[in-house]
């Protein structure tokens, strides 16, 4: 707990100064509370109606979940076939960066026709929009291994799956972790722009209905409920990386700064 306060105390304090300021100057300016309620009423709101925003919060964290793993399970392989295959590169890597440039929220009503209003259209809206990121940083990152180091592993006899295991893969890492941090944060958006498109239930869809009622209270509750959920994706993938990879210079913090050795 003290580490975590040394690490992210500042940013604990910068939101705690913001929210404070938000009281502050909203009750100062007598703000109508349906433009901009302070956080406190934002708060009683939320305590009033918190379990349906609960049962909400797992049905859109199933969502984020399901589509980011499928996300994970596609895109590395694909990835690997595309660093090592000139055939995937030249013909199949362009149909990914096509699929990526056609604007998710446009094709999500041809979902809705394909299956209807359930969970796959959700599932492959998160997928979509999580996948590139991941895709291109893992070709990057097993692109980038030196060919000397390759050199040097053949001539200790190692074969090409313990190459892989032992310089491909670990090399490759640290920008897999980019790609992965970047589609766990772009994962929360999918499931929100899914869920406003096709679905009657989730955070996605309180938010149209609060909206459209002009609970504006506990339309910041959703939003808040909404980014928690997103950080706790991103710092889970940050965990992993960090137990994963913590020989990475990216894993010490005062290896960057001036003046450290």
């Amino acid at each position: 707990m003290r580490a975590m306060l040394r690490r992210h105390g500042g940013a604990i304090g910068a939101f705690l100064v913001l929210f404070l300021a938000w009281e502050v100057l909203v009750r100062l300016f007598g703000v109508a509370h349906y433009l901009l309620p302070p956080p406190s009423v934002v708060l009683a709101d939320f305590a009033r109606r918190w379990p349906r925003v609960l049962d909400s919060t797992w049905v859109t964290t199933f969502e984020i979940l399901a589509g980011y793993l499928l996300a994970v399970v596609v895109s590395i392989p694909l990835a690997m076939a595309v660093a090592y295959s000139r055939w995937f590169e030249r013909t199949v890597y362009p149909v990914v960066v096509f699929l990526q440039i056609v604007p998710k929220i446009a094709i999500a009503p041809l979902f809705i026709i394909w299956f209807g209003f359930g969970f796959t259209p959700k599932l492959l809206l998160v997928f979509l929009l999580s996948f590139f990121p991941i895709v291109v940083a893992a070709v990057a990152g097993f692109k980038s291994v030196d060919p000397e180091v390759l050199d040097l592993g053949r001539t200790t006899g190692a074969g090409p799956l313990r190459l892989f295991w032992r310089i491909r893969l670990p090399h490759a890492l640290p920008e897999i972790f980019t790609g992965l941090k970047v589609g766990a944060a772009l994962a929360t958006t999918a499931a929100v722009v899914a869920e406003f498109v096709a679905s009657n239930k989730g955070l996605g869809y309180l938010l149209l209905e609060y909206n459209g009622n002009l609970e504006t209270g506990m339309v910041f509750a959703v939003i808040i409920v909404l980014s928690l959920v997103g950080l706790a994706v991103y710092y889970a993938v940050e965990l992993i990386e960090r137990l994963t990879i913590p020989w990475h210079v990216s894993q010490h913090g005062d290896a960057t700064r001036p003046g450290t050795p």
